[in-house]
Parts: C-alpha cells; structure tokens; sequence
C-alpha cells in the first residue's frame, strides 16, 4: 500500500544532512512552509545551501532559519526588502553568500533541473553583471547566455490538501514555486492542511502528482495565513503590515 504521509514534521524533515541544497516554496509569505521550516531549524542541520523567491520576511519562517547562521548560502531573486534585515545584516557582516537569479531564470532552472534538461539559453541577464563568467551565443540576431539546472537534495512545500499518495492541490497564490521545486528535488516534502481519503480529490485538479512526492505531513488549518499575505512591502487581501501568526489574527 502506497502511504506518504508522516505523523509530524519532525519526520518529515528527519535525515537532511549538513551541507544540503534546500529548496523552499514561498513567494514572501504565501505558500511559504513555515512548519517544515521550524522543524528544520529544530533539526539542526547546518552549512545550508536555499534556494528561494526571496531572502526571508521579518524574523519568522525562512527569516528564522537564516537567523540561526545555518545558511551558508541563498540563491534567490529577491534578498533586499524592507523587512528582510536578517538577510541584510548577515550580508553585511560576510556570514552568508548571495547567488542573485533573475526570477524567471530561477523558476525555469528549477524547471529544468525537473525536466532533465541539461542548460538553456535565455536573453535575461545579457549585458549585466550576471552574465559575466558565463557562455554567450547569438542566435537569429539576438545574444543569449547560457544557464544551468538549480538542483536541489530537498524541497519543502506548502500545499492545501493531498491524499496518502502525494497528490497535491494548492491554495490560490501559494502554489508558486512548489510544483516545479517538486520535481527537482531527490526528496519531495509537502506539508498540508489536511490529508483527505484517496478519491477526494479531483484528478483534474491535482497540480503536484504523487510521483513527484515522497512525504506529506498534515499541519492543520492555518486561518491566518489565509487572511492575506505580506510580498515585498506591500500588504494585500487584508494582511497586516508584519505578516507574523500573532498580527494575522
């Protein structure tokens, strides 16, 4: 009998090792997996390498973990904001690397990475700093440059629901990087909602197929992440200014 799911997310987050590629779902606050998140830095592995949207918001979920100097490096689109000090003063300081990724090279080298496609040519990042060190190609008049897969050991999702198999339906907005992270990651983790019984799902909603899962842990109904959600300063569906569990109430 095929059964994914886990009793906690201590389970969930058992055996990432020191010095793994971590991928977490998230843009700002929305579907980002705060659950698995405080598991992880409970777990205590260190000499991390995230790969994320953006760089942690307040002092909470991603924002935590880096707090904790467990990070050795972050890839992502979005490190500065203007509650993203935690990021900030470790940077400053020299006590994290910085991998900075145009955002739809970093969705589309997580796609890659899931699809099996060894590198790909895009325009983004052409004449900057971020191509520099990297191979240019001109192809029907236009230059490209070439960038590779983000792979990633692990990668820790925030789904709505999703039955004993690993399928899994997301809520709105908070679906956005976790279907493609799913699929690039050697172990997929989703924390959900609920777990519901096998059928109750439409199989033609399902957004994450359970072969690209290998654990679900149900972390219950979160109301306040549904109140609305804090991206990049900016406040929308209601959300308070800091999108923490207590100012969402």
């Amino acid at each position: 009998m095929i059964d994914k799911t886990v009793a906690s997310v201590e389970d969930a987050v058992a055996g990432i090792k020191d010095g793994a590629t971590v991928m977490i779902g998230g843009f700002g606050r929305a579907g980002q997996p705060v659950e698995l998140i405080d598991a992880l830095i409970a777990q205590g592995a260190g000499d991390l390498t995230i790969v994320n949207n953006n760089a942690g918001n307040g002092d909470t979920g991603l924002a935590a973990l880096l707090a904790t100097k467990r990070v050795r490096k972050i890839i992502c689109s979005f490190p500065r904001q203007s509650d993203s000090w935690v990021f900030d003063g470790l940077y400053r300081a020299g006590e994290i690397e910085l991998e900075l990724v145009p955002q739809g090279n970093l969705a589309e080298r997580i796609r890659a990475a899931g699809a099996g496609i060894g590198a790909f040519f895009t325009p983004t990042g052409v004449g900057t700093r971020l191509a520099e060190g990297k191979e240019t190609r001109t192809i029907d008049g236009r230059e490209y440059v070439l960038e590779y897969p983000i792979k990633a050991d692990v990668a820790l999702i925030s789904g709505l629901k999703a039955d004993r198999w690993g399928n899994v339906v997301y809520r709105e907005t908070a679906r956005n990087f976790g279907p493609i992270m799913a699929t690039a990651a050697t172990t997929s983790v989703v924390q959900v909602d609920e777990i519901v019984e096998l059928g109750a799902i439409d199989p033609e909603t399902v957004v994450t197929p359970g072969i690209f899962v290998d654990r679900v842990v149900a972390v219950g109904e979160r109301p306040w992440l549904h109140e609305g959600a804090f991206v990049g300063g900016v406040t929308i569906e209601g959300a308070p200014l800091q999108a923490t569990k207590e100012g969402a109430k």
